[in-house]
């Protein structure tokens, strides 16, 4: 009979490489957060506390899970950062994974819920989901030593797999259950390359590509989204069904980070797929003269292996994530579709004692794809007649810019200007305040903005400029060197000043 696969030295590096994320998912934070939230960033955390408590009073603990109730100044942000990328280290190093996971995901979710509308995306909430998972899936010691570890539960491996496949499957099932045309004729990577939130310089190659190709890659999208996930539960002895989709699943990834700069999803992305390898798999993938140096995982996860490392109990948990991922998936899927009713859901009850924590979740990038792409740029002047942009590092802007790759930095001021553009009215609440530390001359948020270029003292006035952004073709590059053109559409706000924001009496 042929043995089952052991997944120990799987674990022991699905949990390193989460390390990984965790360090720079931390770091990248860490350039931002007093700029973004910080005293006087543009929506300050303190400011958020205190409205919540005087609006929901003792509720709001519960509505808004964070450390930040202990201290929410500068100095406690960057403390809370500079823990996460030390406990992060930690679990790269494979010290207590039982504590050290349980401490990061406290961490995470405190500086997502300060970090309001600026840490609200989904690989933020996939971060927090996969961290629990990984509790249920890490081995109860001190110091992970693979060859000497209990084996893997399986609840925990399944659990990560099953995180994976609601993933994928929902990334590409909302596509279609949303209608959206262009997803349905299979044209919208036709539109993708040039509208998504931060191109790079390959995304103007992939936009020129023929119809054809660019359908192609959309049937392959929904194959890849759709399909392959299932070879994930094939049974453990065709294990090649999930090397298989472990190999197309990160290649997929690889592909996505190479036309596009989406922070660290694909890295988080690729962890995930990396946990469908066994044991004997990564040993194959290592060089020979390396593979001595690994410690080698014990032979498969049996029943009594996993009773012993707490099984029973990592089970009960197991199956009441399963039941309330199994109604966020549904639930998902029941929100995509078209309806001109929409309100609470049964769903949604079962969903909202543990919303708050970020961590049974949803998923489904681009279900509705953007076929324009509308920039808004902000302008400063000393005068009010002569202006100048505020050149943002990695948004479009200058036309003559090369598009950068910066992930899996995330630059998330550059991330909320594309969400303004699509819908200026909605991103008022932190516009606004935007607006205000630059005429101010906040240097955390000027330097979020990019350095102004026309003198030392910040500007009198300011205000919105409105563009309607294309790639150029290949005639126009080569005879400008432009990248983009743009067209101006209008103006969103008149000249403002600091006066503008001086209380009325």
């Amino acid at each position: 009979m042929t043995e089952p696969p052991s997944f120990v030295l799987s674990r022991w590096l699905f949990l390193r490489l989460l390390g990984v994320v965790y360090a720079v998912a931390f770091a990248s934070l860490g350039l931002q957060i007093v700029g973004l939230v910080g005293a006087h960033g543009v929506l300050p955390a303190a400011q958020l506390l205190q409205r919540a408590r005087s609006m929901e009073g003792a509720g709001a603990y519960w509505q808004l899970p964070t450390l930040g109730w202990l201290g929410a100044s500068d100095t406690a942000l960057r403390a809370y950062v500079v823990c996460g990328v030390g406990l992060a280290v930690l679990l790269i190093a494979g010290l207590a994974p039982l504590v050290v996971l349980p401490l990061l995901w406290l961490l995470y979710l405190s500086l997502s819920v300060l970090g309001q509308t600026f840490l609200s995306f989904q690989w933020d909430a996939l971060l927090l989901e996969t961290t629990v998972m990984a509790l249920v899936y890490a081995p109860p010691v001190w110091r992970e030593r693979p060859g000497g570890d209990p084996p893997p539960p399986a609840a925990g491996r399944w659990l990560v797999w099953w995180l994976l496949f609601r993933l994928m499957f929902l990334s590409g099932i909302t596509k279609l259950a949303s209608g959206d045309p262009t997803w349905r004729s299979l044209t919208a990577l036709t539109y993708h390359y040039e509208t998504q939130p931060l191109p790079v310089w390959t995304s103007w190659y992939a936009d020129h590509l023929p119809l054809w190709f660019q359908q192609l890659s959309a049937l392959g999208v929904f194959t890849i989204e759709i399909g392959v996930p299932f070879l994930i539960f094939a049974p453990l002895r065709w294990r090649r069904a999930r090397l298989v989709a472990c190999g197309v699943l990160v290649a997929f990834q690889l592909l996505i980070a190479g036309t596009g700069n989406y922070g660290f999803f694909n890295l988080l992305a690729i962890v995930l797929c990396c946990s469908l390898l066994d044991d004997a798999a990564i040993l194959r993938a290592v060089p020979g003269r390396w593979r001595g140096r690994l410690p080698t995982g014990a032979r498969g996860a049996s029943g009594a292996g996993a009773a012993r490392s707490g099984g029973w109990v990592r089970l009960g948990v197991a199956a009441v994530i399963v039941v309330l991922s199994s109604v966020a998936l549904v639930r998902e899927i029941g929100d995509t579709i078209p309806s001109p009713r929409r309100g609470p859901t049964w769903a949604d009850a079962v969903l909202a004692p543990v919303a708050p924590f970020r961590s049974i979740n949803g998923y489904g990038l681009f279900r509705v794809m953007t076929t324009q792409r509308l920039e808004i740029v902000i302008e400063g002047s000393a005068d009010g007649a002569h202006w100048h942009e505020y050149p943002f590092r990695w948004k479009p802007g200058d036309v003559m810019r090369r598009p950068r790759f910066v992930a899996p930095y995330q630059p998330r001021l550059d991330w909320q200007m594309w969400f303004a553009a699509l819908d200026p009215g909605s991103a008022e609440p932190w516009l606004v305040p935007l607006l205000q530390r630059l005429l101010q001359g906040e240097p955390s948020v000027t330097g979020l903005v990019g350095p102004q270029t026309w003198g030392p003292l910040p500007p009198r006035y300011v205000r919105l400029a409105y563009y309607r952004y294309h790639f150029t073709t290949a005639a126009e590059r080569r005879a400008t060197g432009a990248w983009w053109r743009r067209e101006l559409v209008g103006y969103l706000t008149p000249a403002v000043s600091l006066a503008s924001f001086a209380p009325r009496r």
